[in-house]
């Protein structure tokens, strides 16, 4: 194949969402749907936190950085796909894929240092009780925030800087509807060495501490609560976490399903709809698994749509 340079001419062509014409309005239907729902979810967590001051605390500030950062990845894939279904047309600049690549990082990277936070949140409320509004007071949470922001934006720019000194092939699609980077790296004519040196390492340590972090949290959780001489003690912490358990298990039970097709299945179609998934169904039932397992959330949404006539 012959290598371009012409990287300002650059296409890459992603995958059709569906072959059959007549299907294309339902499909589109469908994840419009998804995503305006995923968008006034998020959005009505992001104002009823800001509005109720009953919920200015560590996790529901933590779960309103969340739902924005769920809000800004849905709309860095599936818009663009929605415009592809709607035009028929599969093509995206190399500067539009490589800006995708980099916003799909920071912000998946963000939602994995954010649940690690609120993870950190969940241990402290439970097995130091007391110290809990020491701990956690809004410095500490503002770092995390931060320092989550950094690592993303860092881990980002790591892999797109990379992806600018590759040289691309004439044959440029790629088996997602979306730019990923593990995909576009795989298109590229020149070495990809340090590229997927890169890759493992960035996934072993940016990937991997927060989920460290959420598993010590969960481990020293459950000891805490096995220790509670009263059930109701132990049923009021698991409450507590319960959310943002189901949250977790959804973020990393989706990628962890993303990572056994690629490696199951030679079916670029099927692949491709797993990794969709990883980017709207975690973000699209998260608002539903906080405002339908949290009483106070609840209660701040009923507020919040009876001050807003038009919500109603």
């Amino acid at each position: 194949m012959e290598p371009r340079n012409e990287t300002d001419t650059l296409e890459f062509l992603l995958l059709e969402v569906t072959e059959d014409p007549e299907l294309q309005p339902l499909v589109f239907s469908l994840f419009l749907s998804m995503y305006l729902v995923t968008v006034m979810g998020n959005l009505l967590i992001i104002l009823a936190v800001s509005s109720d001051s009953h919920l200015h605390t560590p996790m529901y500030f933590f779960l309103s950085n969340l739902s924005f950062t769920d809000i800004c990845l849905s709309t860095t894939s599936v818009p663009k796909m929605l415009v592809n279904i709607q035009t028929q047309n599969r093509s995206i600049t190399y500067t539009g894929c490589l800006t995708q690549v980099c916003v799909v990082l920071v912000f998946a990277s963000l939602d994995s240092c954010i649940l690690s936070a609120m993870a950190y949140d969940c241990y402290v409320a439970i097995c130091y009780p007391l110290r809990y509004t020491v701990i956690m007071n809004s410095h500490l949470c503002g770092l995390l925030i931060l320092l989550s922001l950094f690592i993303s934006i860092v881990d980002a720019l790591m892999h797109s800087l990379m992806v600018l000194q590759l040289t691309f092939c004439t044959d440029l699609e790629i088996p997602l509807f979306f730019c990923e980077v593990v995909q576009v790296i795989k298109l590229a004519c020149s070495d990809i060495l340090i590229n997927n040196i890169l890759i493992y390492f960035a996934t072993s340590i940016f990937g991997g501490i927060p989920l460290c972090g959420i598993i010590f949290s969960y481990t020293q959780i459950v000891s805490s609560v096995l220790r509670m001489p009263s059930a109701g003690g132990k049923y009021k912490a698991f409450s507590t976490c319960g959310s943002h358990l189901s949250v977790v298990s959804l973020f990393y039970g989706t990628g962890l399903g993303v990572y056994i097709s690629s490696a199951l299945t030679n079916s670029s179609r099927n692949t491709a709809v797993v990794s969709m998934m990883y980017t709207v169904v975690p973000q699209l039932m998260n608002p539903f698994i906080y405002s339908l397992r949290n009483r106070d959330m609840k209660g701040a949404l009923r507020k919040l749509i009876n001050r807003t006539p038009f919500l109603l």
